[in-house]
């Protein structure tokens, strides 16, 4: 009877033992998982997000941005230009120093747009709000930096009671400016004449 009560006794350890085993190889394979998703999906959006910043370098030096407003120009493009491909502003600036406002909308970027005698003066780009981190809420001054270079310049600027950095990179005959809430949060970028 000794020995049989040995051997449940045994077996129940056995069993229990297992079964942690199994349960802490589980849970750490779970992690592990977890983690390397997780990273994965941190690389998708710096590089989502690199890609965004890449795009606007090369159209900076024609004085124009990617997406929905490629092809129409800095000192060019007429407000009628704009309102043919991208359509009519839901918040029409009311003066002459004013900015047409687009508002970003199921994944498509919002803009800004002033005129100087009804051509573009100057195009900000404001992202989009639905996954944002993968468009320019996923770019940090680090990464400006790294893929850019020292800017022409860098300033602080006083926006009504936020401050920011306006960070600025010549480009031809244009300068981009991108505009940070903080080193990690890019609020849009600017494209003007110099």
């Amino acid at each position: 009877m000794i020995t049989t009560q040995r051997i449940k006794k045994i077996t129940i350890a056995a069993m229990i033992a297992g079964v942690s085993a199994l349960s802490v190889a589980s849970f750490t394979g779970v992690l592990i998982t977890d983690k390397a998703a997780a990273a994965a999906v941190t690389k998708d959006k710096d590089n989502q997000a690199l890609t965004t910043l890449n795009s606007f370098y090369k159209l900076a030096l024609k004085g124009q941005f990617p997406g929905g407003m490629k092809g129409l120009t800095l000192g060019t493009s007429t407000r009628q230009d704009v309102q043919d491909q991208i359509g009519k502003a839901e918040a029409p600036g009311k003066d002459a120093d004013a900015f047409d406002v687009y508002h970003a909308e199921m994944g498509h970027p919002g803009y800004a747009i002033s005129y100087k005698l009804n051509k573009i003066r100057e195009m900000r780009y404001f992202g989009t709000n639905i996954e944002r981190q993968n468009n320019i809420g996923g770019i940090t001054q680090n990464m400006l930096y790294k893929a850019w270079g020292m800017p022409n310049s860098a300033k602080t600027i006083h926006n009504g009671k936020l401050t920011q950095k306006k960070i600025v990179y010549n480009r031809g005959d244009y300068q981009l400016s991108f505009i940070f809430n903080s080193t990690t949060e890019l609020d849009h970028i600017n494209l003007t004449h110099k």
